[in-house]
C-alpha cells in the first residue's frame, strides 16, 4: 500500500516547493502588455531583488535559467580570447566555466573537488602568478548544489584587494539567494546571478544578473555584446519591453511579486535564520543516524543551508529515492555530478533540498519520510533521527518557563 496520496513533498535542490500565494497570483488570464500597471509592477520588482540580493547597485532580469544567467553575465564583460579563473567546487562551476569557454574566453580551473569550499589561499597564487593582468574575472559558485559546498565570496575579494588585481568578482547565488545569507555590496561582488525556482520560490524561468558600476564599466569598453543579452536597456529601460528583452513573462511576473511579498513581510534576515536553524536540524538527524550516512561537508562551516548531499553507498541512494517518492510523496534529489570509478550512476548518494517555502513541519515530514525508508530498507542507521531534529527546532524556538506550562 503506498502513503504517497497528496500533493508531492519537493525536497529537491529546485524546483522548490511554490507557495499557494505563488501560484494563485499566477493564475490568471494574460493581461494587456501596455497596461501602465505592468509598469509599476516591474519597477516595484526591480527595488525588491536588490533588497534580496542586499545591493544599490542594478539588476536585469532575464527570460532564462541560471545557464542563460552564467551566459548574460560573462557576454556583458569578457570578450572571445579574454581569461577567467573558475576555481570548482561542483558540477556547476564547471558548468560556469564551459559557458564561458562557449563564448570564446580562456578558462583556468582551480579544480577544488566535491567537499571543500573555494580556497582563497589558491586563488592568491594564480592572480599572483597573473604578473600581465590577463584574468579578467574569478568565477565563484557560492552554493554548488550539486555537492552542497558553500564558500566564502567575501575572502574572494579581500583576496583580489590584497594582490591590487582589477579583475572583476562574479557570485553563482543560483541555490543560495533567498536562502543563505547573501550580501552583494557588503561582500564587494561585482556581477551577481541568480534565477527564480530556488529561494526564490518561483517556477523555473527568470534569470537574474545584478551588476555595479565597476562591471557596467567594463561592459560599456565591450567591443560588442548581442542584443538581448545586453543588460543596459534591461537595467535601464526607456520602454517597458526592455526589461525583458521583448514581450513581459507576466505570469512569472505576478508570481515574483507574491514571493517578494513573503520574503518582505519575514524580512531578508529572518529568511537566513530560518534557514539556519531548518538546516541545522537535518544535519542533526544525518548525524545522528550516522553510517553509512553522511553528510558530503564534513565542516559545518561550509555546508549550505538551502541543499544537503548525503552518501549512503550505492544502490541505496537511488533505492531510498525510489521508496520515499513512492510510499511517502516526498521527492529527494539525485547525487547529480557525484558519480567516480566505484559508483559511476552516483546511485549512493541523494540531495535534500531544503530551501524557499519550508517550515518545522515540512522538514520533520521529509526526515520522517526518509527514517521510515531507512527502516523499510534495512539500511543501517541509528533510528531517532527525528528526535534529534526536533531537539533543533525545540531550541530555536526556546522553552516556555515552568509556570507558563499548561
Amino acid at each position: 500500500m503506498s502513503l504517497a496520496n497528496g500533493r508531492l513533498h519537493m525536497a529537491l535542490p529546485g524546483p522548490s516547493i511554490m507557495p499557494d500565494s505563488v501560484l494563485q497570483a499566477m493564475h490568471r488570464p494574460a493581461p494587456d502588455i501596455y497596461d501602465p500597471a505592468l509598469h509599476d509592477l516591474a519597477q516595484g520588482l526591480v527595488a525588491d531583488l536588490k533588497y534580496v540580493a542586499q545591493t544599490d547597485g542594478n539588476v536585469a532580469i532575464y527570460i532564462a535559467n541560471g545557464h542563460g544567467v552564467w551566459e548574460a553575465a560573462l557576454s556583458n564583460c569578457i570578450a572571445p580570447g579574454e581569461t577567467v579563473l573558475m576555481p570548482a567546487t561542483g558540477v556547476f562551476g564547471h558548468g560556469w566555466a564551459d559557458m564561458a569557454t562557449g563564448i570564446g574566453a580562456e578558462v583556468q580551473v582551480l579544480e577544488h573537488g566535491r567537499n571543500t569550499p573555494i580556497d582563497p589561499e589558491r586563488v592568491r597564487a594564480a592572480l599572483l602568478a597573473d604578473t600581465g593582468r590577463k584574468i579578467k574575472a574569478v568565477l565563484g559558485v557560492h552554493v554548488d548544489t550539486s555537492t552542497s559546498v558553500r564558500s566564502d565570496i567575501a575572502a574572494l575579494r579581500a583576496v583580489l584587494d590584497e594582490v591590487g588585481h582589477p579583475a572583476l568578482l562574479m557570485a553563482d547565488c543560483v541555490a543560495s539567494l533567498g536562502c543563505d545569507t547573501v550580501q552583494m555590496d557588503d561582500w564587494g561582488v561585482d556581477v551577481l546571478i541568480s534565477a527564480s525556482q530556488k529561494g526564490m520560490m518561483v517556477p523555473p524561468g527568470l534569470g537574474f544578473v545584478f551588476f555595479n558600476d565597476r562591471a557596467a564599466q567594463v561592459r560599456a569598453a565591450m567591443p560588442r555584446v548581442s542584443r538581448y543579452w545586453d543588460w543596459g536597456p534591461r537595467a535601464n529601460p526607456n520602454l517597458f519591453y526592455e526589461y525583458f528583452g521583448g514581450t513581459a513573462p507576466t505570469h512569472h511576473l505576478w508570481g515574483l511579486r507574491a514571493a517578494l511579498d513573503l520574503i518582505k513581510a519575514e524580512t531578508i534576515e529572518g529568511v537566513w535564520s530560518r534557514h539556519q536553524t531548518l538546516a541545522q536540524a537535518i544535519w542533526a538527524a544525518c548525524d545522528h543516524w550516522g553510517a553509512p550516512v553522511a553528510m558530503n561537508v564534513a565542516d559545518i562551516v561550509h555546508r549550505s543551508h538551502a541543499v544537503t548531499s548525503v552518501m549512503i553507498g550505492a544502490p541505496n541512494g537511488d533505492r531510498l529515492r525510489e521508496w520515499c517518492t513512492q510510499n511517502t510523496g516526498v521527492s529527494l534529489g539525485i547525487g547529480l555530478g557525484m558519480g567516480d570509478d566505484t559508483d559511476p550512476s552516483a546511485s549512493g548518494y541523494f540531495r535534500i533540498g531544503h530551501m524557499g517555502h519550508l517550515n518545522a513541519h515540512m522538514v520533520l515530514g521529509l526526515l520522517g519520510s526518509i527514517e521510515a525508508g531507512l527502516d523499510a530498507l534495512c539500511i543501517p542507521h541509528q533510528s531517532g533521527g527525528i528526535s534529534a531534529a526536533a531537539r533543533v527546532i525545540s531550541a530555536a524556538s526556546g522553552k516556555a518557563k515552568p509556570a507558563d506550562r499548561p
